[in-house]
Parts: structure tokens; C-alpha cells; sequence
């Protein structure tokens, strides 16, 4: 079953009176939980194009930041698009329920802070109400100030990113202390150990611009130390 199929199931419960935030709540374990993920990005990115007032922005090719989205699929994601962008409930209580669906310090979490800010760049510009937005669901998330900063470090183009600032690192940090980091990072970005903790195969792209930039920072501070 394809993950647009588990998607589409998950949504029909819809009909029977749930809310598009109560949905979470049944996608905890494999493969469901690739479906959550996926409704996630979505849902949240809808929220997003909402907070920053961009409500005609192309959802089909901003999804397409993250997801590899098949023709026929394409109104499917644009019908949950407009349901959670359309529904009353606030982005909040939707990072709330994905917050509960993964638990706490799930590396998938991060995972699909990415995702969001892959939409939020797909314009070509980052807002500061987009900013404002994921940081505070980063907050919800139980996401530190660092971690953010990390993330949008690694997502967010700047001519010369702060490679420790990339990394999550101090500059008072053991250069083997920095060298851990930068393979953990390596590691999780892995597509076996992304698909384990829900990332679905659509999505793998997510990693690729993490690598970029996680490969980079190390080298410019292994390069500086020699």
C-alpha cells in the first residue's frame, strides 16, 4: 500500500465526526506512522502559507520540496492542504498532537522541521512570520534554542553560515567532541535509519541539504584546527 493510500485512509476518518488533528493520534507505530509524518508536513506547511498570509502560493510544488508526489496523487494533497489550512483549529493544537504522536526527542521531529522549512523556502524568500511560526512549533516540539538555530543554520541560505552554529556546537567545543557531532549527524541522515523512525522513502530528499551542510561545516572547522 502506498503511503498517499494509508493517507487517504487515515483521512476518511474524517467522516465518521474526527477532526484533522484527532487523525494523529491513530499513526504511532509502522507504517501508519509514515502516513502521520506525511499529514504532518502538510497539515503544519498549510498552517504556515495561513500565518504568513501567502494563502496563494502553489502547495502542489511547495510539497514537492519534500515529497516526490505522483500526478495522480496531486489532488489528494491539495485537498489536505485546504482541509487543515481551512479548519478552525490553530497550529498549536496540531503541533501539539504531532508532538504526542512521535514523543520526545524523536529525531523524526527534526526530520520534519526540515519539511517545513523546505515549504517555507520553496517562494524563494524566507519571512519572518515563517520564522516566527516554526520557531514556535520547534518550541512545542520540546526543540532548544540551539537546535533551532541549528536547523535554520543548515536550511536557510546565508553567503558564509556559522559552521558551529550549523553543527549545534560551541567554538569552545573539543574538536573531538565536534568530530561526534558531525557523525551522529552523518548517521542519522542515513535513508535505513530515516524510514525506521517514520520518515517515509518520499521524503528522503529531506537529507540531502542537511549533508550538504552538516559535511561543509565539518570540514571548514577540521580545516581551521589543522
Amino acid at each position: 500500500m502506498s503511503i498517499w493510500s494509508r493517507i487517504s485512509d487515515a483521512l476518511s476518518a474524517l467522516a465518521k465526526g474526527e477532526t484533522l488533528s484527532d487523525v494523529f493520534s491513530h499513526l504511532r507505530t509502522p507504517p501508519e506512522r509514515s502516513a502521520g509524518f506525511a499529514i504532518a508536513v502538510i497539515a503544519l506547511g498549510a498552517k504556515m502559507a495561513k500565518a504568513d498570509g501567502l494563502v496563494t502560493r502553489d502547495e502542489v510544488s511547495a510539497f514537492r520540496e519534500v515529497f516526490t508526489i505522483p500526478k495522480s496523487e496531486e489532488k489528494n494533497a491539495a485537498r489536505l492542504f485546504n482541509l487543515a489550512r481551512t479548519d478552525v483549529a490553530g497550529f498549536e493544537l496540531y503541533a501539539q498532537r504531532v508532538a504526542a504522536m512521535f514523543g520526545p526527542d524523536d529525531p523524526a521531529l527534526c526530520d520534519l522541521m526540515e519539511g517545513l522549512f523546505h515549504i517555507a523556502l520553496a517562494d524563494g524568500t524566507f519571512h519572518p512570520a515563517e520564522n516566527a511560526y516554526l520557531e514556535e512549533v520547534s518550541r512545542i516540539f520540546g526543540m532548544d534554542a540551539i537546535r533551532f538555530s541549528a536547523l535554520r543554520s543548515r536550511m536557510v541560505p546565508d553567503d558564509h553560515p556559522d559552521p558551529y552554529q550549523v553543527l549545534g556546537v560551541s567554538r569552545d567545543t573539543s574538536l573531538e567532541d565536534i568530530r561526534k557531532v558531525w557523525r551522529r549527524e552523518v548517521r542519522e541522515s542515513h535513508p535505513d535509519r530515516m524510514i525506521a523512525r517514520g520518515v517515509p522513502e518520499e521524503a528522503l530528499k529531506l537529507a540531502e541539504k542537511r549533508l550538504i551542510a552538516v559535511n561543509r561545516a565539518w570540514e571548514e572547522i577540521s580545516e581551521g584546527h589543522s
